[in-house]
């Protein structure tokens, strides 16, 4: 089956479009202007009119949606039912040093339940699209989570933490703990990749602290179309935009949960 309702299709072709002046971007990668966004953390000229591509597209077929976004933040705040919630480069930092690892990444929410996502690789020319109840998709084929069924073979990928966390060590002593339990960790520095590619089994499961919710949004429903399990663990009420995360299949999810849990990291 191919996703082709009304939002994947806006969704994919506001992708496409800003895809093009992106990939020109990235391949003249030395030129670009560069604003420092924060510790750690930038943000290019790239980024910016990435964003205003996709907010332009989008409002054109709903100009009363609410849209969450990094760069501009809240857009038609009083729209709490309808929300599109965009990250133009989720990756920014691979993208500012030639990496090919980065992806646009755009959800669609209705009533605050995600209904649909697209998460896309410009450069890889890999689109993952989920909607709720008809599947997830890596371009027109369908895609499934892994079958891993002992933590100890699995393969896991994470990120973090950035330049500025105040409780680096917490999650140092947390990527010891869970590596010494799995086969391996990878740190790819996507987390919109790192959620698509636990959709289509590339990796048995994700964990990561201190995100945003733009950068997992699309991913949160290609795991759970795909047969994932997501959970939020300790999560701040007070932010309801930051986000601590799992991903992974149902075989290893309640292990991995327990590894986060764990207090006595040795």
């Amino acid at each position: 089956m191919r996703l082709n309702s009304p939002q994947i299709n806006l969704i994919t072709k506001a992708c496409m479009k800003a895809s093009r002046s992106l990939i020109r971007d990235f391949g003249e990668i030395e030129n670009l202007q560069v604003s420092a966004k924060g510790p750690g953390d930038f943000v290019t000229s790239a980024d910016k009119r990435t964003e205003k591509i996709l907010i332009e597209e989008l409002q054109k077929a709903h100009p009363d949606y609410g849209i969450i976004t990094e760069e501009t933040g809240i857009i038609n705040k009083s729209n709490t039912k309808n929300k599109w919630i965009i990250d133009p480069i989720d990756g920014t930092m691979n993208f500012l040093n030639g990496i090919p690892q980065f992806a646009i990444s755009i959800a669609y929410e209705e009533d605050s339940e995600i209904k649909c996502g697209v998460i896309f690789n410009p450069i890889m020319n890999e689109m993952f699209c989920a909607e709720k109840g008809n599947g997830a998709y890596l371009n027109n084929s369908r895609i499934r989570v892994s079958n891993r069924k002992k933590i100890k073979d699995a393969l896991l990928v994470t990120g973090g933490p950035k330049g500025a966390s105040k409780i680096k060590e917490k999650i140092f002593s947390e990527y010891i703990n869970i590596s010494k339990n799995v086969s391996n960790v990878r740190k790819f520095g996507s987390a919109a990749l790192d959620m698509a590619y636990v959709a289509c089994g590339r990796f048995d499961g994700y964990w990561q602290r201190e995100l945003n919710y733009w950068d997992i949004a699309a991913g949160i429903i290609l795991v759970k179309e795909a047969g994932g399990f997501i959970d939020f663990f300790e999560e701040d009420v007070s932010s309801p935009l930051k986000k601590n995360i799992l991903a992974s299949n149902s075989n290893i999810h309640d292990e991995i949960r327990e590894l986060i849990a764990k207090k006595d990291i040795e």
